[in-house]
């Protein structure tokens, strides 16, 4: 079934189902896959109460031989977010070869064969390796996707990689709070020309918390090399603000706020219209 709007709910709600969206973007770009059509009317929620994405005819798929799919950071502090006054784009480390996806470039610093030696104990970090999946090399000229969802440089020809799904995700988030999209103008014509020229602004109501138009702000950055998630993709979006709280590794595991009722075949049989006569070709 469709994402509708009374699904939505609270807040709570709203970071679950916008969590599982960031996670099967994640999945995408780790397939070399840049999605560029999402909307409400293509995320589905499956029977178990957890979503999925549909309509993939507008996918790019990327050659993973001159892409950048993955990337690995030994701590989280490469991965902070950059402020709204701040959208400058944060430089990965240099070591981004597919191959440091693979075991065995991760070697021990010190030998446990050679003899002790005293150390400096370094602070204890309960974080692990960061791996970040985004094919930042792709590059594609198309002019695809719903009008009111496409990105800046997709509007104005430049080309565009996988940072166009992060910014239809900014514009996502906010149809979901507000109910219509950020650029929408009286036609497709001034949709585009309001996209890449028009700045962003927020409706007076409803009052959405300010993580979320922190969050929104940063995704609906008009140079997609400034925007979040651009250069590293969805690890950096995990760390927001708003979604303190998410347990990223048991999303896919967690009890879903909503689950739809069983489907029944006959109800939707019942409401048909029995004595209207059906042609057969």
């Amino acid at each position: 079934m469709i994402l509708g709007k009374g699904m939505w709910g609270t807040i709570a709600k709203m970071v679950f189902y916008v969590s599982e969206v960031i996670v099967a973007l994640e999945y995408l770009h780790m397939l070399g896959i840049v999605y560029r059509d999402l909307k409400p009317e293509n995320v589905l929620v499956r029977s178990d109460g957890h979503i999925m994405l549909t309509d993939f005819d507008l996918s790019l798929k990327c050659d993973l031989s001159t892409s950048t799919p993955a990337q690995v950071f030994s701590d989280h502090h490469h991965l902070n977010p950059p402020s709204t006054t701040d959208h400058r784009p944060l430089n990965p480390p240099k070591f981004t070869t597919s191959s440091c996806i693979l075991p065995n470039c991760i070697v021990p610093a010190v030998s446990c064969f050679t003899p002790k030696r005293k150390r400096k104990k370094k602070p204890a970090s309960h974080h692990g390796p960061e791996f970040v999946a985004e094919p930042v090399d792709v590059r594609s000229m198309s002019f695809v996707g719903t009008h009111e969802y496409l990105a800046p440089e997709i509007v104005s020809g430049e080309g565009h990689g996988s940072a166009v799904d992060w910014w239809t995700l900014g514009i996502f988030i906010f149809e979901l709070f507000y109910g219509v999209t950020p650029f929408r103008g009286v036609d497709n014509e001034l949709t585009l020309a309001n996209i890449v020229a028009r700045a962003l602004e927020f409706p007076k109501q409803p009052v959405i918390p300010a993580t979320a138009r922190d969050l929104i702000s940063q995704l609906l950055v008009k140079d997609p090399g400034c925007r979040m998630g651009s250069t590293m993709g969805a690890s950096v979006v995990k760390h927001h603000q708003f979604f303190s709280g998410v347990n990223w590794a048991l999303l896919r595991c967690t009890t879903p706020p909503f689950v739809p009722p069983p489907f029944d075949y006959q109800e939707v049989v019942d409401d048909g219209c029995p004595g209207t006569p059906v042609e057969y070709y």
